[in-house]
């Protein structure tokens, strides 16, 4: 009760008392606080007990109204005798020694403010940067300590600073080589020490502690700054506080102090990302807590709630446990995990480029190597319809050009070679996901096709090339004869293609944007031609090719034309979309506008199409006989890696009128001898036509579920069938126009 007394007693003197120079003042209420040191016998009181806080409050004041009167980057008297006196260095001393009780705090909200206010670079000064370093290592050292919070904020101010003035971070790399601080024996006589040394004098170099020291000068400063005994954290104290109050049970302190982590390791300086990877345990932090809320994930999650459980952003995970397990059980660790793996993906996203490269790793060896791919490998259904689910959750999620790299080579390898048959089991992980697209089971074989649809999608051009490209590289999957020697054509067709006739959904007028000129794919996609299909005119050549596709499903299979709204227009606003933005994702790549020429083709080796385009031509090859959706997401795969525009891909895919080399197919020759089949069975069900319209009704939900429907699957299979063919044949349109639009 005297001291409070006390304290508003003097207030009210300074209130009536003349106000005195700012220097004055400054030294006034610095001594005052050194005073009580001297005069106080009772160190057991808190600091809120006593003058200190306003003391320290006058003194921020006094300098930020210092420089607010003075021209920018001039350092006035008072800034002058804070350097000069030390004062950062004795306050860190009473901080460490808590003396008075909850001094610490005081003294972090002190240098916290300092920094914040004044705008003048203060982080180069010794007498300021090497008391900030040790007040550093005094943060995060308990958990849930009563000065957490200001802990914190200390922290994210620092960081901040070297965020503005990256240099600056060379001063918080110590060395590893240094001694241990030596422990003085705790008591009053050590701390009024430490309080006067400042006051009695310097010599002649410390009377140039003031001047702003060079990063260059960094180490040599450091040199002879205490450190802990810890070799893992000597050399980046900074990080090493802020990945320790990342254990805070406080959520939003945990949040601050990613979000410094976020600040530190975007700094450009190479010695810091060196530092960073090689000397701290940022890597470990990243990667055991991703592995933590991965097994603390249900062994079974329906996929559909793994797929559409909101978005995560890391910071933002703001959950009711109630709500969540109502949802679905494992909902809150799903989240954790989802709001976890961003947050690295961010950070790593965000990190100086070296760096990235060595998070990004650490995630692929300790977390995909180390908990996924065994998850991945194993032989129990549910296990794997679980992991592959939440694999694609996280390759849809990841978007760091680092992470999306690693996560390409654990799922697909290195390879660059073109496959062969022999070669296909050479990375076992490839080799399963590839075979999981056909495996007994529809639910994982819809599922890895999903995985697959998403991974072509990522803006990687590794991914492309280990699926498809690296076997079509030398396009030996074209007839090596000359031309005389090759069988003939019939209608300038292979003579095992079916007859092609006028459609009614293509005619002439189309469109208006059907008058195409000349363009590389239509002048170079295919080999030289017979006279019967010269390439004259473009128009008539991309009708023939869209006109191929759209007559391939002989007119009693289709029904598309008796419903309202299943039109070819439909796709070709689609393609037009999906084209345009693949375009943009690949245009940074290194793909020619027209085919490699034959001359610089080995087109002796001979030809493998490769696992993943053998897996998806044996399935669209009985589309006949598998249920819809594994139908749908065969389709929808083809119809991406159509899109695409490289013109090896386009020409494989996409012309029906190459000449194939024997034993090869194409993506047109498998649906051929889907349609020959086709044409078989439908002599051998009666009311076909009208079974399959009702068929197609159904599905749109046009016609109520009635009464079972033989052949059901068959059906189904045309309806897919028909609603492809209409599909590629927009995408041809639709790339050839692009195509001749774009050439001169």
């Amino acid at each position: 009760m005297f001291s409070k007394f006390t304290s508003i007693l003097q207030h009210a003197v300074e209130a009536l008392a003349p106000s005195l120079p700012l220097q004055e003042d400054f030294v006034y209420h610095w001594k005052a606080i050194t005073h009580y040191y001297i005069e106080t016998s009772d160190d057991k009181a808190p600091v809120t007990d006593t003058n200190i806080p306003s003391h320290l409050e006058q003194m921020l004041d006094i300098l930020t109204q210092e420089e607010g009167e003075r021209e920018s980057g001039e350092t006035g008297p008072c800034m002058e005798y804070l350097l000069h006196h030390k004062i950062l260095e004795t306050l860190y001393t009473l901080g460490k020694a808590d003396c008075p009780p909850g001094m610490k705090q005081q003294v972090l909200t002190f240098y916290t403010k300092l920094l914040a206010h004044i705008r003048q670079p203060l982080l180069p000064h010794i007498n300021v940067h090497r008391p900030v370093q040790k007040l550093v290592r005094l943060c995060g050292e308990v958990l849930a300590a009563p000065t957490e919070n200001e802990e914190i904020q200390f922290l994210c101010i620092v960081c901040a600073k070297l965020k503005q003035d990256p240099y600056l971070v060379n001063f918080f790399l110590e060395n590893k080589a240094k001694k241990p601080e030596t422990k003085s024996p705790a008591g009053k006589e050590v701390v009024k020490e430490n309080v006067f040394a400042p006051d009695t004098g310097q010599s002649p170099a410390e009377g140039q502690a003031n001047r702003p020291e060079e990063p260059q000068a960094a180490a040599a400063a450091s040199n002879s700054s205490p450190t802990t005994n810890n070799n893992h954290s000597n050399n980046y104290n900074l990080v090493s506080s802020l990945l320790n109050l990342t254990k805070s049970p406080d959520g939003r302190i945990v949040v601050k102090a990613c979000e410094g982590l976020m600040l530190l390791v975007s700094l450009p300086e190479p010695a810091a990302a060196k530092c960073l990877t090689e000397n701290t345990e940022l890597c470990e932090l990243l990667t055991d807590r991703l592995v933590s809320f991965y097994k603390a994930l249900p062994q079974s999650i329906d996929p559909l709630d793994i797929e559409t459980v909101e978005s995560v952003n890391w910071g933002l995970d703001v959950y009711n446990l109630k709500e969540d397990a109502a949802v679905f059980t494992g909902k809150r660790a799903l989240i954790s995990f989802l709001s976890w793996l961003d947050y690295c993906d961010q950070l790593i996203k965000e990190a100086q480029k070296s760096a990235a490269a060595v998070m990004a790793k650490a995630v692929r060896e300790r977390f995909f190597v180390s908990v996924m791919e065994p998850q991945l490998m194993q032989t129990s259904e549910v296990g794997i319809l679980t992991s592959t689910a939440l694999l694609n959750r996280i390759i849809r999620q990841v978007t760091s050009e680092a992470l999306t790299q690693e996560m390409v080579y654990f799922l697909l390898g290195e390879e660059r070679e073109p496959e062969t048959s022999a070669t296909i089991a050479q990375n076992p992980l490839r080799h399963r996901l590839i075979e999981h697209c056909d495996h007994l089971s529809d639910e994982i074989s819809i599922m890895t096709l999903r995985l697959f649809e998403q991974l072509i999608q990522k803006p990687n051009q590794h991914i492309l090339h280990s699926l498809v490209l690296r076997s079509l590289e030398e396009r030996n999957y074209l007839e090596n004869k000359p031309q005389e020697e090759r069988e003939p054509l019939e209608n300038g067709q292979p003579h095992d293609a079916v007859d092609l006739e006028e459609d009614p959904l293509f005619g002439d007028d189309v469109s208006p944007e059907s008058r195409l000129s000349g363009s590389d794919w239509l002048s170079s996609s295919s080999p030289p031609q017979s006279p019967d299909h010269s390439k004259s005119d473009g128009k008539t050549e991309v009708h023939k090719i869209v006109n191929s596709f759209l007559c391939l499903v002989p007119d009693e299979a289709k029904s598309s034309y008796q419903v309202e709204g299943t039109g070819y227009d439909t796709y070709l606003r689609d393609a037009h979309r999906q084209f345009r933005d693949y375009c943009g994702v690949c245009q940074r790549w290194d793909w020619r506008g027209s085919p490699k020429p034959f001359e610089k083709c080995n087109l002796d080796m001979p030809f493998f199409e490769g696992h993943f385009l053998k897996v998806l031509f044996d399935r669209m090859g009985r589309i006949l006989d598998q249920p819809y959706d594994v139908n749908l997401q065969v389709t929808a795969v083809l119809s991406k890696l159509s899109l695409l525009p490289h013109p090896h891909l386009h020409e494989y895919l996409l012309d029906p009128y190459i000449n194939l080399a024997p034993g090869c197919r194409s993506l047109f020759s498998v649906i051929v001898r889907v349609v020959g089949d086709l044409m078989l069975r439908i002599q051998r069900i009666p009311d076909f036509t009208p079974k399959l319209l009702l068929v197609r009704k159904r599905l749109l939900g046009l016609e109520p579920e009635g009464i079972t429907i033989d052949h059901m699957t068959l059906l189904e299979g045309v309806i897919v069938l028909e609603e492809f063919c209409k599909e590629l044949a927009a995408i041809a349109f639709v790339k050839y126009h692009a195509a001749s639009s774009s050439s001169p």
